[in-house]
């Protein structure tokens, strides 16, 4: 299969550029993972989601991938909770890492080849420490050891940040700090306390710094730097470019990033999340709520990667809307050229016979393919609801079978991005409510609107979705009937 050529909006540059890979048949792609001391909030999910986009999207170009997200199980954090809590390390952060990966799941995320583990990866670190010690950009104080930037001429090549007024070992020992105020980081950290969860290496005993964790997992898993690099625009500085100085100081005569991808911040009803608004949301909040986990994955998709999200509840009930009314045409079209049992073949075996959809393919793979625009393709899927819909109203009667199917596969095709939608007939069936009486009140409403009486045909349609069936009238007149998910 002919890969399909990829531009990407590159951090490092701050401009597009073509998708040059080292081998389209092996590509390497890290991502920045949780770090496991809570539910994951829908900020981190959305960040999560962007990274199952471009996997999904490189896939339907014909790449093929090899990619790893870590899971960060020590830092501050971390060791903290443990502490106050008198249990280990890994007895505290098993049930979060346990909870990040169901809410994967839930949100159909596909799974990576590679879930490295900070606390799997320590000979790695040491190595890396002793490899930047050797290249002279290491120095300890008080038992722990610190990233000389000064003696690292390229630090702020990616973030752009100003490294000229930073004074002479001035360092941070916290794994997170302000934007903007540049130190020496801590890659090494000693054991302060005999309840601190401590390693005994070759460096001292003690505990990485977090920085240090991606570019020695990234080492540990690919022996070299990767084409592609993801995280949420908040990791640009300072944790991506401590993991470049680590890895480039390291490393200076290979490339560390081909691609730096960043992912923008998440909004709330137009606010910044946070407890203290009381619009901080776990994905858990919002199922409680009632809400699907297919409308909140194509709610949290459906935005451009690098565009601010503004996430609200009124807008998950439109992305509900949306997504039936697309799921309403598949329906239609399978219904209609009793298609029910198609197997959809592999998406990379279509062939669409038909020129509109040809273009709508064209248009679909374009969009993603244009640094995954996701809206653009969006727009494809809804052109492809209007075609399918208008010849439907149009051929009722005699329909040509393989052109429906072939819309049907092109559904199919678009789903493989977005995993929201069904492709098998329903099961209509309600607990103590007969499918005659609901056809016997479906033709009562029918009769109420011919008559004008809409009040009747508005309480009628309320009843149904009070007893959990939904209603849809097609252009022709005719209304059909689902259960409510």
């Amino acid at each position: 299969m002919t890969v399909v050529p990829f531009v990407f909006q590159n951090s490092k540059s701050g401009k597009k550029e073509s998708f040059l890979p080292k081998d389209p048949s092996h590509v390497t792609i890290y991502s920045c993972g949780p770090t496991v001391y809570n539910f994951a909030h829908i900020g981190n999910i959305r960040s999560f989601l962007f990274v199952d986009i471009l996997r999904r999207s490189l896939l339907l170009g014909g790449y093929k991938l090899n990619q790893s997200m870590n899971i960060t199980d020590i830092d501050d954090k971390i060791i903290n909770e443990s502490i106050k809590r008198k249990i280990s390390v890994e007895e505290f952060t098993k049930p979060w890492t346990e909870a990040f990966f169901k809410d994967l799941e839930t949100l159909h995320v596909q799974k990576l080849e590679h879930y490295p583990k900070a606390t799997e990866s320590i000979d790695a670190m040491v190595g890396l420490v002793e490899t930047l010690r050797s290249n002279g950009l290491v120095y300890e104080k008080d038992g722990n050891l610190y990233f000389s930037i000064q003696k690292f001429s390229r630090y702020g090549e990616l973030s752009k940040i100003d490294v000229s007024g930073m004074k002479a070992g001035v360092r941070y020992d916290a794994d997170e700090y302000e934007k903007d105020d540049v130190r020496d980081f801590v890659l090494w950290k000693n054991q302060k306390s005999e309840e601190e969860k401590c390693w005994h290496t070759r460096i001292g005993n003690g505990r990485p710094g977090w920085h240090l964790e991606c570019s020695a997992m990234i080492r540990k898993v690919y022996g070299s730097g990767v084409d592609i690099h993801t995280g949420g625009i908040d990791l640009l500085f300072p944790h991506h470019e401590n993991e470049a100085a680590q890895s480039i100081g390291a490393y200076p005569n290979e490339e560390f990033v081909g691609t730096w991808l960043h992912c923008e911040h998440l909004l709330v009803d137009g606010e910044k999340m946070s407890k203290s608004k009381g619009n901080f949301y776990t994905l858990r909040d919002i199922l409680e709520k009632g809400y699907d986990p297919n409308s909140i994955r194509y709610h949290l998709i459906s935005a451009h990667y690098r565009s601010k999200l503004n996430f609200s509840l009124g807008k998950l009930e439109e992305s509900k809307i949306a997504m039936e009314r697309i799921q309403n045409t598949i329906y239609r079209v399978l219904e209609v050229g009793n298609l029910w049992d198609l197997v959809p073949k592999h998406y990379d075996e279509f062939h669409f016979s038909a020129l509109d959809l040809q273009n709508i393919n064209l248009e679909f793979m374009n969009s993603l393919a244009d640094d995954l625009n996701v809206p653009k393709a969006l727009a494809s899927v809804f052109e492809l609801v209007r075609i399918g819909n208008q010849y439907l109203d149009a051929n009722d009667s005699n329909v040509d079978t393989k052109y429906l199917n072939e819309i049907v596969q092109l559904f199919y095709k678009m789903n493989e991005l977005f995993a929201v939608f069904q492709f098998t007939k329903q099961v209509q069936s309600l607990e103590g409510i007969s499918e005659e009486w609901i056809l016997e009140q479906i033709e009562l409403r029918k009769t109420a609107k011919q008559n004008k009486d809409f009040s009747t045909a508005d309480r009628i349609r309320k009843e149904l979705e009070e007893k959990g069936i939904l209603l849809a009238d097609t252009k022709e007149g005719k209304t059909t009937w689902k259960k409510a998910q």
